[in-house]
């Protein structure tokens, strides 16, 4: 396993917990399908979310966020309309970004977005 991925599953197990500690059900990690993946699918009692996780060291230029770009968006959201057809729920959509700081294996800054993007 490379670097790059022992640091992102770092950045969705810290995300996870967080979203724990704040309410969320995680219903669902790293879902694929053929139109892309989801790092982390949660609830609560109003919105059912696709979070995209990105981690950056604390030296990197650009904030993680600025990673998910249009492209990646449209991806996510057809990835997250094929899993509600498949997994139907009566709670709201909603698209947010984590962002993850870390600094020699540890997290020295987190940032979660609700509602990074939308459908538009």
């Amino acid at each position: 396993m490379n670097i790059k991925r022992i640091k992102g599953d770092a950045g969705e197990l810290y995300t996870q917990k967080w979203l724990k500690r704040h309410r969320y059900k995680i219903t669902d990690t790293n879902y694929s399908c053929r139109f892309g993946e989801i790092d982390i699918i949660a609830q609560n009692k109003k919105f059912i979310c696709f979070v995209e996780v990105k981690t950056r060291s604390v030296n990197s230029l650009d904030r993680p966020a600025a990673a998910v770009d249009y492209r990646k968006q449209r991806r996510i959201i057809t990835t997250a309309e094929h899993f509600l057809m498949s997994f139907p729920s009566d709670l709201q959509p909603r698209f947010d970004v984590a962002e993850v700081i870390t600094d020699n294996g540890k997290v020295t800054d987190f940032n979660y977005i609700e509602n990074a993007f939308d459908l538009t």
